[in-house]
């Protein structure tokens, strides 16, 4: 029988995205972490068990000897819902199929992997469960699989589901894997478990197979925030849930009580925390106990950093397809959702809460507190021409409401054996495949600018964007947080730097700025063109005539939003 104490294990992310579970860099989801802590729970030594991303491996061929030589190689991935990413490239399944060859010792896999794979990571395709030729799946959690494993001498397990204590075990003990992320420590946020499981059973989604809602105490939240803030982690997100709103309850009305002591909590072991963001919060929890629901998202807002999503899956506007799927929300209703968290929650650092949502000219220049998104799936069964229409009268009603929305996902189905939706497969959306694309574009100009001008106008301030990559001669950085703005900046910068920058125009899902404040004693031509009411000729005349004592040496509208004489430290 094989010794924990002796036995050299690698553990390899190949990242998650899941409805309640996000993994992809900058993020670090929950499985590595907490399989880390079931090693070190089964008398594996902490500085035997070697963390590596799947960016790692493809970067460095070397770092492939630790795969090869590893008594026990632990594999964690999976996409059920695969979007666009910049932070990293999840691995696809002939790379996942490549660590199996590579290992010469046992060989586990586990994770959202277990529910299938398809030939790549995309929507409008099908899946079908697959080994991959590990020697082992993880059919349920893998954390649990890792321990019996390694328990049993590496000689087997049963498939099983970890309970509570075991959870906040594993928690604690695997936060040390963090500082082996390459992120570490100021560009990562650890995705936070709060529950899983769904009392809902929508056609296409994973998360039902978790079982309904099983929910951890605050304390045990609270445990692991508090190890990973030991570990240096300043930034956290609460997405490993269906339903922030549900949290300690009954698995659909709200507890307000409980979202106190789980803020309040974290608050209080990581005061000096950059980042407290969620993402799922159920649209029909916030109009069937409306009272309660705001409560929540007050207490919510208390607690969190500015710019915080609360994702509303609406899946669709169409009636029909809310029918034939099980989607537990109508428009109407998720419009009233969506009015309530603007008016709750739609307020800016600096602002008056009781005009929320703010917005306009006389705004605080911060992101808003916390605004719902959007989440719509297409491909779906029953959809027709009519459901795309449907949808964006959906949306032009928020905007011609006055309301915010932080994002609009637009996304075509996957189907997984286990769901509802196995049987339709991917021919609707293959059929509505250019349909789609039509649409998405249409969101894009007509919604999605508007929308983000509104949400972020120019001279809005964006702290510590974390610069990122270079391309047509700007650098492109993000904030760490939920669904954060991507940030083109004038000029290439120095990648990995972090600046505070000032909000000058908008694209779809995007937005230009400059440094704030920005120097105009030292700015470049490129930077002062930036500036709204700055062309180049005025820009021109700016460098010619320096140096100012004061911006209001400069005859251009409102530019004390964006500049200075003179450099200063920090955002307002």
């Amino acid at each position: 029988m094989t010794d924990p104490e002796t036995l050299d294990v690698t553990i390899v992310d190949g990242y998650v995205d899941e409805p309640a579970h996000f993994g992809v860099p900058p993020y670090i989801s929950t499985y590595p972490r907490y399989a880390a802590g079931a090693l070190v729970d089964a008398g594996v030594p902490r500085e035997q068990i070697t963390y590596h991303t799947i960016d790692e491996l493809r970067e460095d061929n070397a770092v492939w000897r630790d795969v090869e030589d590893a008594d026990l190689m632990v594999y964690v991935g999976g996409m059920t819902v695969p979007g666009k990413y910049v932070g990293g490239t999840p691995a696809e399944p002939d790379e996942v199929r490549e660590l199996a060859w590579t290992a010469d010792g046992t060989s586990i896999m586990g994770g959202p992997v277990r529910f299938g794979v398809g030939e790549a990571n995309e929507g409008a395709s099908e899946t079908a469960r697959d080994d991959l030729d590990f020697d082992f799946l993880a059919m349920a959690d893998v954390e649990a699989a890792v321990f019996d494993l390694v328990d049993s001498g590496l000689e087997g397990f049963n498939d099983r589901y970890r309970d509570i204590e075991e959870e906040t075990r594993w928690a604690r003990a695997g936060a040390f894997v963090v500082e082996q992320h390459p992120n570490h420590p100021d560009y990562l946020i650890c995705e936070m478990e709060t529950s899983r499981g769904c009392p809902y059973r929508c056609s296409f989604c994973t998360e039902p197979m978790y079982g309904n809602p099983d929910f951890r105490p605050p304390e045990s939240v609270v445990d692991e925030v508090d190890a990973l803030s030991d570990r240096g982690v300043k930034h956290f997100r609460l997405g490993r849930q269906a339903d922030i709103l549900a949290y300690g309850g009954d698995g659909e009305a709200p507890n307000p009580d409980a979202l106190r002591r789980l803020y309040g909590g974290i608050r209080d072991v990581a005061p000096d925390l950059e980042t407290l963001h969620l993402d799922n919060m159920n649209p029909i929890t916030v109009v069937k106990w409306p009272e309660k629901a705001r409560e929540g998202i007050r207490i919510i807002a208390e607690h969190n950093t500015p710019g915080d999503t609360a994702a509303f899956g609406l899946e669709s506007a169409d009636p029909n397809v809310m029918s034939d799927n099980n989607l537990n929300v109508t428009a109407d209703q998720c419009f009233e959702a969506v009015k309530i968290v603007n008016e709750v929650a739609g307020w800016r650092p600096g602002g008056d809460k009781d005009t929320a949502p703010n917005f306009g000219d006389d705004a605080a220049r911060r992101l808003p507190k916390l605004l719902p998104g959007i989440n719509l799936v297409h491909g779906l069964k029953g959809e027709t021409r009519e459901t795309f229409e449907h949808n964006k009268r959906f949306l032009q009603r928020v905007y011609d409401e006055g309301l915010m929305l932080r994002r609009v996902n637009i996304r075509q189905v996957m189907a997984f054996e286990g769901t509802d939706m196995a049987d339709t497969g991917a021919e609707i959306a293959k059929d509505h495949k250019q349909l789609f694309k039509q649409y998405k574009q249409e969101v894009r100009e007509t919604i999605d600018n508007p929308m983000l001008q509104r949400v972020a106008p120019p001279g809005t301030v964006l702290p510590d964007v974390h610069l990122e990559y270079h391309q047509d001669g700007k650098t492109f950085g993000r904030q760490l947080g939920t669904y954060p703005l991507l940030v083109g900046i004038p000029g290439e910068r120095e990648l990995g730097s972090v600046v505070d920058i000032a909000v000058t125009d908008h694209g779809y899902r995007s937005v230009t700025g400059v440094p704030y404040p920005l120097d105009l004693n030292s700015a470049s031509m490129n930077e002062l063109t930036e500036i709204p009411g700055i062309g180049r000729s005025t820009a021109g005349d700016v460098v010619v005539n320096r140096p100012y004592e004061s911006v209001g040496d400069i005859d251009v509208a409102s530019i004390e939003r964006f500049a200075t004489t003179q450099s200063q430290e920090g955002a307002d």
